[in-house]
């Protein structure tokens, strides 16, 4: 679709929150009143991921843009109050990089850490890595995506050889015959994708939703699955036992395009039907439903999303839906294939240069003798300089301040005060740093509790690109000037760097931060070496892989859709993962007899760091509460909007009530948006998933009561 026009002072971005990057744009006016936004977001009928639309989040993007939403000056904690004060930029960076080198002198280079976020962009997720590996030379940096998609991306990795959160254009989802929609409530989490699920079913596509709770997704489907949380796994295999014995098996393409079949039948043989029905609710006759709908339909697609991910088996349960996808030959095929909704904005781009633990730029594998080698290469350092693998996101934050442990955190775009599981720990290691430096737009929860906040320019005040839930790269556009007293992040580093010792290889804009991103990635799995900032801008976002090319030779397309030809595996065959069932981390008990699970509002985004200051999202949503079906209601003696107080092994939180019967009776759900006494990451279970070190969000056990009289919700 060719761009449409735009007015010579308005400027063509994409919105600051999820992983679908809408388009936008904005538009200068006059500010409301001193210190408010002086840009008004637009329509973009062009973007061809939303066509314009937007949701409430994107619309009120800018009023994240106030004075009064947001930190306009560096702050550092006086030493004889505790409390925070304002200081000059130079104060400040020298306290921050006293503070880290002081650990680094005392303890060891890796006990300086750095935790970054799923919403920064490739240049920054990039220069942070390198800031890390090239300046502190410590291997404990990871980020909040390990909490968002890496149990997927292991799965596909695993399964394909390569982990791109959907392999084809999100557009592809109305043109399928049959999607499985596993975890996942868009209507609620990326509103604009939903237009996609309508047109398929306006196409005669049919679509079954895999969620314990009736969502407004759940609504739109043909058929509802409503396991209980944690057994999604023993789904997907009940799901293939069927395709099994129905005789619905893709004989062919298991034979010709994968490896491993016989393994994973075995162990969906082991799972039969009924067995399958009494460890999830979900009756035998809606599974042979969903077999039917996913198998007549001549093309077929699985999503999962947090729901069936966020668990200490995520990466088996993901596996499981892939192995579904295999065995009736619904990947690597147009239509069909198996995806993961990524959540934050960058989520994917964010770990493919260097956030994550174990891993360079361009996905290379930190601990490859020849990826060490050409990142070096391209950063001019020694190889043996680089150090190895790290920790991951929890385990990093769960062993702040201790023997061994990080004692200087660097955190850039992340609240895990709120966010992470088990957060009353967390704010306790947090506390128990010897040094904190927090790098933000607002002042979080997290940046409370921080010895120097640095205050970080906004997605409106600066380039960058991102890449969305397709592996699309698109670029954000400045539309304004940052606010005196507060600087980007690239700038950011390059001070931190130069007073750490290192001036130079942190450029000062972020287009030179693309094109040596682009010299790094090159060869890897992600290659952004055949985009260009000028490429994106005229093709509305350009997907990788996409390679540099010789000189006088067309440029690469890029690559929409990945796997038609073959997987990315050596033998470029698709692997069956050899998966059980097996119970969640903690089942209730007779302390503990109900689940709990979590997730996301409409009107809030992640830990509400920027959501909650947006007015017009504080109306809609404006606290927490306790989801929980009649019966249990009845039987707790409890009315809709009574205080209830629930419990789990980690901590309590208390909330009103919110009775529905779209939830099941033995579950209670809450969101997590929120800080203070009704957190609902007081009571997540940290306990990870062996492979992706993802911790188990997803389900918990705890037991619900009327908060007492004088308690409060």
């Amino acid at each position: 679709m060719p761009a449409a026009p735009s007015s010579p002072s308005s400027t063509d971005t994409h919105c600051p929150y999820c992983s679908l990057q809408c388009g936008m744009r904005l538009r200068p006016v006059e500010p409301a009143a001193p210190g408010e936004p002086a840009v008004a977001v637009e329509e973009r009928p062009d973007f061809p991921v939303n066509q314009g639309a937007l949701c409430g989040k994107g619309s009120s993007a800018a009023a994240v843009l106030s004075a009064r939403a947001r930190l306009g000056t560096p702050l550092v904690r006086d030493h004889r109050t505790g409390r925070l004060r304002e200081a000059s930029w130079p104060q400040a960076l020298e306290r921050a990089t006293q503070g880290l080198a002081a650990a680094a002198s005392r303890y060891g280079r890796d006990a300086v850490g750095v935790f970054g976020g799923g919403g920064l962009t490739n240049e920054k997720a990039y220069l942070l890595g390198k800031f890390a590996r090239v300046v502190l030379r410590t291997a404990n940096i990871d980020y909040n995506g390990r909490f968002c998609m890496s149990s997927a991306a292991a799965a596909q990795r695993r399964a394909f050889g390569l982990d791109r959160g959907l392999p084809f254009p999100l557009a592809d989802v109305s043109r399928t015959g049959c999607l499985v929609l596993v975890g996942a409530n868009p209507a609620d989490t990326m509103p604009p994708a939903v237009r996609h699920l309508r047109e398929l079913r306006e196409a005669g596509g049919r679509l079954v939703v895999v969620d314990p709770r009736r969502t407004r997704t759940a609504d739109l489907a043909d058929l509802h699955l409503r396991p209980l949380p944690g057994t999604d796994l023993a789904l997907a295999l009940g799901l293939l036992h069927l395709v099994i014995t129905e005789g619905r098996v893709d004989e062919e393409f298991v034979a010709t395009r994968t490896t491993g079949y016989e393994r994973a039948r075995a162990a969906a043989m082991a799972h039969w039907p009924e067995r399958v029905e009494r460890l999830t609710g979900v009756p035998v006759a809606h599974m042979r439903r969903a077999v039917e709908l996913f198998c007549d339909a001549p093309t077929g697609m699985v999503l999962t999303a947090r729901g069936g991910e966020q668990h200490s088996k995520g990466v088996d349960t993901v596996g499981a839906w892939i192995n579904l996808c295999l065995a009736t030959g619904r990947a690597g095929r147009p239509r069909s294939g198996y995806g993961c909704l990524t959540g934050q904005g960058n989520g994917q781009g964010g770990r493919e240069h260097g956030q994550k633990a174990d891993q360079l730029p361009g996905y290379r594998a930190i601990d490859d003798p020849a990826a060490r080698a050409h990142v070096a290469g391209v950063w001019g350092v020694a190889p043996d300089t680089l150090p190895g693998p790290g920790r991951s996101a929890y385990e990093i934050l769960d062993g702040l301040g201790t023997d061994g442990g990080v004692r200087a955190l660097l955190l850039m775009g992340s609240n895990p005060a709120v966010s992470a599981p088990h957060a009353g720990h967390i704010r306790e290691r947090l506390r128990a740093l010897d040094h904190l430096v927090v790098c933000d737009v607002v002042l979080s929860e997290t940046a409370e509790l921080a010895d120097v906040v640095l205050p970080s320019a906004q997605w409106a005040e600066e380039d960058g690109t991102m890449t969305n839930l397709e592996g699309r790269v698109i670029l954000r556009r400045a539309a304004l000037s940052p606010p005196d007293g507060v600087r980007t992040d690239l700038a950011i580093l390059r001070a931190l760097a130069g007073r750490l010792g290192v001036g130079h290889g942190f450029p000062h804009t972020a287009q030179e931060a693309f094109d040596e991103l682009r010299q790094a990635s090159a060869g890897g799995q992600a290659d952004y070496s055949g985009i260009t900032y000028e490429r994106v801008a005229a093709e509305n976002g350009v997907f990788w892989p996409c390679p540099a090319t010789a000189a006088g030779r067309p440029a690469h397309p890029g690559t929409p859709r990945l796997f038609l030809d073959r997987f990315a595996t050596p033998d470029g065959r698709a692997r069956f993962a050899d998966v059980s069932h097996r119970p969640a981390a903690e089942e209730p008990d007779a302390d503990y007899p109900l689940r709990l699970t979590t997730g996301r509002v409409l009107a809030q985004y992640q830990s509400g760091a920027q959501t909650r200051r947006t007015p017009a999202l504080q109306r809609a949503a404006p606290g927490p509460f306790v989801e929980l079906h009649p019966r249990l209601a009845a039987r707790l003696g409890v009315a809709d909007g009574d205080p209830l107080t629930v419990t789990s092994r980690r901590g309590r939180a208390t909330a009103p009530a919110h009775v529905t019967p779209t939830i099941r009776p033995d579950t209670v759900f809450m969101p997590f948006h929120w800080p203070g006494a009704g957190s609902a990451n007081n009571l997540t279970n940290p306990a990870l998933d062996p492979v992706s070190r993802m911790p188990e969000f997803k389900v918990c056990a705890v037991r619900v009561e009327k908060t007492p009289p004088g308690g409060t919700a």
